[in-house]
């Protein structure tokens, strides 16, 4: 039905266990796992938490943010606590590989 109606979401094929992949590629994966798993924290709020508690492995910021105190602060942070950070070059890409897009707001809009 859903071919039907019109577009149909296809995920881009994952490499292969052991062929070589791009930093972005491997970020996408590593989020997608940590999103199944219960272990992605969004929001400078929750990061800020996680982080100062020291349970934070990685961060990723998008390059494209335009408030530069929000910037500030996560470098800031991740530099005190010895924190990974990565940068992505689009806030709307990292969102996606995230799980928050604007189709999920409007289902938990509705709900």
């Amino acid at each position: 039905m859903a071919a039907e109606e019109g577009v149909v979401p296809v995920e881009a094929p994952a490499p292969a266990l052991g062929e070589p992949m791009d930093i972005m590629t491997a970020l996408q994966l590593v989020l997608r796992k940590s999103l199944a798993h219960g272990g992605l924290i969004r929001g400078l709020h929750e990061a800020a938490k996680v982080i100062e508690k020291h349970a934070a492995l990685l961060c990723v910021l998008a390059e494209d943010c335009n408030q530069p105190d929000y910037q500030k602060l996560v470098k800031a942070l991740c530099a005190d606590h010895n924190v990974s950070l990565v940068t992505v070059p689009s806030a709307k890409t990292l969102g996606e590989w995230a799980g928050v897009s604007a189709f999920f707001t409007l289902i938990y809009n509705f709900i």
